[in-house]
């Protein structure tokens, strides 16, 4: 199976990567509107920062859920 269609099963069928692919998605919208207002307060750094940190943690999450469907799959 192809990443796109684990990604799609994944994103139908599993709640929590449902939720983590959500969760990535709101971040990089809110960095990308922030990232519009030049300059940044040091408010809005701070929160692009942390926005980064949490959509890449919802990666990595989508990741490890990704990597053990693989498993089942091929095991």
């Amino acid at each position: 199976m192809d990443q796109a269609s684990l990604v799609e099963r994944l994103t139908a069928e599993n709640e929590e990567f449902r939720r983590l692919r959500n969760e990535h998605h709101a971040c990089d919208e809110e960095i990308e509107q922030l990232q519009q207002q030049v300059p940044l307060s040091p408010d809005q750094q701070w929160r692009v920062s942390e926005l980064k940190k949490l959509k890449l943690m919802a990666k990595d999450g989508m990741e490890a859920i990704i990597r053990h469907a693989r498993h089942s799959v091929t095991a």
